[in-house]
């Protein structure tokens, strides 16, 4: 098996710790080592280092291979621009079929928190087996509450029992769905989380390509033909910025035929939020949250993450107050998911150097 790990989002929701020079996943927001690091951590086991690969911003790929050293610099791959989850699939599969046509590639990402290692390596072992079949292999979070801010996955007929795991068919890919619909999806057992990870075959998913995204495929053809000789660079950076923006949900799993889905319980978070990060760091006697210097008055159930100065608080309840040295974020954790909003509010004032 080999694995990527994507890891060039901008993570917009974390922000003012998360911003364009240094995003999310090469922070350090759950432990001592960044989300970056972790991700490599947790699949090492499972997959040695010279069959990982990293696709990121051409931006991040020096701090990236400061991260993580291990992993080699030829196989930090750096997009001039990104375009969506489907491209950057695509280009490092291309990557992948010049070590082996038939290597199963397991698609994972640096900024998914995920509590139980070791029952997330035996499943990604299992869906291994099922991806050697030919089947696109993904992984459903099984369910602990209505979520609206997640994609949901609809399972169907049951296909095989591996290595004490289930498989099924894919019925339905649902995109967030309002919380009446949500509920419904809970109860009837038959929906798991969108995780966002993949396992299949590169000549499968190069395939998929090729039918559903064929202007794309002439793109990855184009620039197949030139990897690994003196005109690769060149190559694509004249092709890649007329490459579409796709995900991989909407540009090929929504309609391939054959895709297979294993529920999984690994203790999984998406980090997207500050309240989410909330939810997977321990509190103090209060219930709060504290990274950095905090003294507080009558303060409960809230994130303060002060990096640079002392941050006081008198009667605060369920906030979060994340302190920066040039910025100060102060807003309601039930609204933890508009801090995206806030700033294209930035972006849309000028204030380019928060950013």
């Amino acid at each position: 098996m080999h694995a990527l790990i994507m890891a060039g989002g901008s993570g917009t929701r974390l922000w003012p710790c998360s911003r364009e020079a240094c995003p999310k996943q090469l922070l350090s927001l759950l432990s001592e080592r960044t989300m970056l690091q972790e991700a490599w951590e947790r699949i090492t086991p499972l997959v040695p280092s010279n069959r990982i690969f990293v696709v990121t911003s051409k931006a991040y790929t020096d701090i990236v291979r400061q991260q993580i050293p291990q992993v080699p610099a030829d196989n930090i791959i750096g997009e001039s621009e990104g375009h969506g989850t489907a491209p950057c699939i695509g280009l490092s599969a291309l990557y992948l079929k010049r070590l082996d046509p038939e290597a199963v590639m397991a698609v994972l990402t640096a900024d998914h928190y995920i509590g139980k290692a070791d029952e997330f390596r035996r499943t990604l072992g299992a869906a291994a087996q099922v991806a050697e079949e030919g089947h696109l292999v993904t992984l459903g979070i099984q369910p602990n509450r209505p979520a609206t801010g997640y994609g949901y996955i609809e399972r169907g007929e049951k296909l095989a029992h591996v290595s004490g795991h289930e498989v099924y068919r894919v019925e339905k890919f649902t995109e967030k769905p309002d919380l009446t619909t949500a509920q419904a999806f809970i109860e009837s057992g038959r929906y798991y989380w969108n995780s966002g990870m993949f396992i299949w075959k590169v000549s499968a998913i190069l395939r998929e390509f090729e039918k559903l995204m064929p202007q794309f495929y002439a793109q990855l053809i184009e620039i197949d033909a030139a990897l690994g000789t003196a005109e690769e660079r060149a190559v694509l950076e004249r092709i890649w910025p007329w490459v579409e923006k796709e995900t991989i949900d909407y540009g090929i799993m929504e309609r391939a035929e054959d895709v297979a889905v294993i529920p999984v319980d690994i203790g999984w978070s998406d980090v997207g939020s500050w309240a989410t990060l909330f939810e997977l760091l321990p509190t103090d006697g209060e219930g709060n949250v504290v990274v950095g210097q905090h003294i507080g008055l009558g303060t409960r159930g809230c994130l303060i993450h002060g990096s640079h100065h002392l941050v006081t608080t008198i009667g605060l309840e369920d906030m979060i107050v994340v302190d920066t040295e040039d910025a100060l974020l102060v807003c309601p954790k039930e609204r933890a998911q508009e801090v995206r909003d806030l700033v294209e509010k930035l972006k849309e004032s000028g204030r380019e150097e928060y950013l």
